[in-house]
């Protein structure tokens, strides 16, 4: 009996055993499963190229081939753009700008929601960045650097047009420059330039005056920092400053702030652009308006009274980026000659994406751009993607029966990025509103639908180099590898129409041994270093620089900018403000602080050997100034001027007898002045500016002085009393003719008393 007991618990203990094996296994399956479904996610945020002047060129990621740019293109990673001569443009991210100068190459080595790695392959970038989490990693790499972005601010990188130099500009924020096993860390306020590709050799100095590039981007960011339309939208949603200009905000009962496009009649969302096909999301909308982006891949549109609104997300919400907010009717074999139509979603109508993703990021797509009900995106997800239910029921679309708010073309124009408003087709309103609704269009792309609207000028524009295009750089982080070529992709994005290759299928038609990864070096471990003072003269430094040619004292070794630059404010810890003298330093080209700069007195400040405080500067004409072959004669204050023989010879630039100066002796030959003086100057002060007077022994000319002369002579009032006369020096015995002029001056005191009318008695 106890040996059956023992028996059984045995067998008890192994089935729990093996049931808790499986449970595990079951858990960590789900678990691994809903990690591949996160890594599938497609990245929350793309750029934007947004504005542009001149020739840029743009080749796709995978792709060799380069085509005209399009404003409005969505990039990723591995998108490469070239600016030609004379030529700008700017990208626009959720949290940083980047504006390209002439004659450079840029390309997106990485970006997604924590990454933005940038190859600088030559030419100058401007990037302003708003925002960078602790986790964020912004990297701009170049030949024969790599430098990290830390803090958020204003930042300039020169790539050179041979490879050889690096020249970082910090007016805002700070970073980290890495490169042949040193690294460097770089303040504001500080211009470094690095040397070399097989030894990194760093040399810092004051940054210098904007020049045009730099004037122009510091243009372009105050539209995104005094956009009125930051009241309505987040600031991390791409291209809200073009709605400033081209349309009007209007609050709604029904769905709060409304912003309303200035547009001509019968004119309707997602009609003027195209539909390209950009990996990993699939079919994307790419309008042709300049204010047509963040409308179109973020918020919801609606009618209203015959009128088309557009709503944005929440603002306290972090904006996700959807290809296109539509939904699509029919799909392929759609009407007469297989159309493809579809129409924009209306608020808290849940979108529905083709690409793979987890039920978190289409929670995520939907709640930052529409209101809508967690709930009701759940069972969207589970019918749609979980059950692989493609076609969508039991949902009323507001925007399906408004005229003109469907949009139809032939299924060859969709798929080869062709013009909508020049290749629609009439829709039967009948046929819409009984015809099925779908997620995705089911249409194979096509090699034009890769390069986009102006396919048909591949290697017909200007593109880089093949020293600038064959160029390799310095990378930190390292990069993904990169995509598989379409032609690579193209029959498997057939058997699966409409959907784009998943992530893991997607590396193994990439090659074994891509041309990308070779052009894209590793940093190696690095250790501390610390970069060296420029010298005042860089005759020696190479200026063959790209982009624009350099304004004032921009390029380096000249003078610093008087002047702060944009973004130059004081950086918190201590660090020197943009265009200020990096400290213990003085600016190149200019003397130290404390030393005086020749042929120019400082002010306040005794120059050596000449006690005079008050000495005009040399160099500037004064109207009491010396001859140059005589010293200044400047009586020292608080101590008496030693007796001189009387001399009738005129003497230039010297004070009027006639006009005896404080604290010093009458001549003999001159009458006892006892009338005021007006506007007299402060005594024991030498008197500046004051106009030469007449030789001694000649009387002033009978004209009106100015302020600063006695007034000519008159009979005081009565009530008035002479000025006192002139009182002995302490200190030393009085000499006879100061003894004489003061008994004089007694008796004419006595004599005026004494001719005075008696009052009566």
């Amino acid at each position: 009996m106890k040996r059956n007991v023992s028996n059984s618990y045995r067998l008890l203990r192994a089935l729990s055993a093996v049931l808790t094996v499986a449970f595990l296994a079951t858990v960590f399956s789900f678990q691994a499963t809903a990690q591949d479904q996160d890594q599938d996610d497609p990245p929350s945020r793309v750029a934007r190229l947004g504005y542009m002047e001149g020739s840029v060129s743009f080749q796709p990621s995978g792709e060799s081939e380069w085509v005209e740019a399009v404003p409005n293109r969505p990039m990723t990673t591995g998108d490469k753009l070239w600016a030609d001569q004379n030529s700008r443009a700017e990208l626009q991210l959720g949290t940083a700008s980047i504006d390209l100068a002439p004659n450079t190459g840029f390309s997106f080595l990485n970006l997604d929601d924590n990454t933005v790695q940038i190859e600088l392959s030559s030419g100058i970038l401007n990037v302003r960045v708003r925002e960078l989490d602790r986790d964020d990693v912004f990297e701009i790499d170049t030949p024969n650097q790599a430098f990290t972005i830390s803090q958020p601010g204003s930042y300039r990188v020169e790539a050179s047009e041979d490879g050889t130099y690096t020249v970082v500009t910090i007016r805002d924020g700070a970073g980290e420059s890495t490169g042949n096993g040193q690294s460097y860390t770089l303040h504001a306020g500080q211009r470094t330039t690095f040397s070399g590709t097989t030894s990194l050799n760093a040399e810092v100095e004051q940054i210098g005056n904007p020049d045009a590039f730099d004037q122009w981007s510091e243009a372009r960011y105050s539209r995104y920092d005094n956009s009125p339309s930051l009241r309505y939208c987040s600031r991390e949603m791409v291209g809200y400053a073009d709605l400033d200009d081209n349309g009007d905000w209007q609050p709604d009962q029904s769905y709060g702030n409304v912003w309303y496009p200035r547009v001509a009649a019968g004119w309707a969302p997602y009609h003027d652009g195209h539909w390209a096909w950009i990996d990993p999301w699939g079919w994307t909308w790419v309008d042709d308006a300049r204010w047509g982006y963040a409308p179109f891949h973020y918020g919801r549109w609606i009618s209203v009274r015959g009128r088309w609104g557009w709503i944005p997300g929440p603002r306290e919400v972090r904006p996700v980026y959807a290809p296109a907010l539509v939904a699509f009717v029919g799909g392929v074999g759609f009407g007469v000659g297989g159309n493809v139509a579809w129409f924009p979603l209306g608020p808290r109508e849940v979108y529905v994406p083709s690409y793979p993703v987890s039920r978190g990021y289409v929670n995520r797509v939907n709640v930052s751009n529409t209101t809508v009900n967690v709930t009701q995106v759940t069972n969207v997800y589970n019918t749609t993607i979980i059950n692989k239910t493609t076609t969508i029921t039991n949902v009323t679309y507001v925007n399906r029966n408004v005229q003109g708010g469907v949009t139809a073309v032939p299924q060859r124009a969709f798929a080869s990025a062709q013009p909508v408003a020049r290749a629609a087709v009439a829709v039967n309103v009948r046929q819409m509103s009984t015809s099925p609704i779908s997620s995705r269009a089911a249409v194979p792309p096509v090699r034009e639908a890769v390069l986009g609207a102006h396919a048909n000028t591949a290697n017909h524009v200007a593109a880089p180099p093949q020293a600038i295009a064959n160029r390799q750089v310095i990378a930190k982080a390292a990069p993904p590898p990169p995509s598989a070529s379409f032609a690579a992709r193209e029959q498997v994005l057939s058997r699966n129409p409409g959907q784009p290759v998943p992530r893991q299928e997607m590396q193994k038609l990439r090659p074994a041994n891509a041309p990308a990864q070779v052009m894209v070096k590793r940093a190696p471990p690095s250790k501390p270093a610390t970069a060296t003072p420029a010298p005042a003269s860089n005759a020696g430094r190479p200026m063959n620089r790209p982009g624009n040619p350099p304004a004032g004292n921009e390029r380096p070794g000249a003078n610093p900018a008087a002047n702060p630059a944009p973004g130059g404010r004081p950086q918190p810890g201590g660090q020197p403000a943009a265009n200020q003298p990096v400290p213990n330093r003085p600016p190149a080209n200019q003397p130290a602080a404390n030393q005086p700069t020749p042929n120019r007195v400082e002010p306040n400040r005794p120059q050596p050997s000449q006690p005079t405080p008050a000495r005009p500067e040399p160099n500037r004409p004064e109207s009491n100034r010396p001859p140059a072959t005589q010293p200044p004669t400047v009586q020292p204050n608080n101590r008496p001027e030693p007796t001189r023989p009387n001399d009738n010879r005129p003497q230039p630039n010297q004070p009027d007898a006639n006009h005896p100066q404080p604290n010093q002796p009458m001549p003999r030959n001159a009458a006892p002045d006892n009338r005021p003086e007006p506007n007299r100057p402060e005594p024991n002060r030498p008197e500046t500016n004051r106009p030469t007077q007449p030789p001694r022994n000649q009387p002033a000319p009978r004209t009106p002085p100015p302020n600063d002369r006695p007034q000519p002579r008159t009979p005081p009032p009565a009530e008035t009393r002479p000025a006192p006369p002139p009182q002995a020096q302490p200190g030393r015995p009085q000499t006879p003719d100061e003894k004489k002029r003061q008994d004089e001056q007694k008796k004419n005191d006595q004599r005026k008393n004494d001719e005075k009318p008696k009052p009566p008695q």
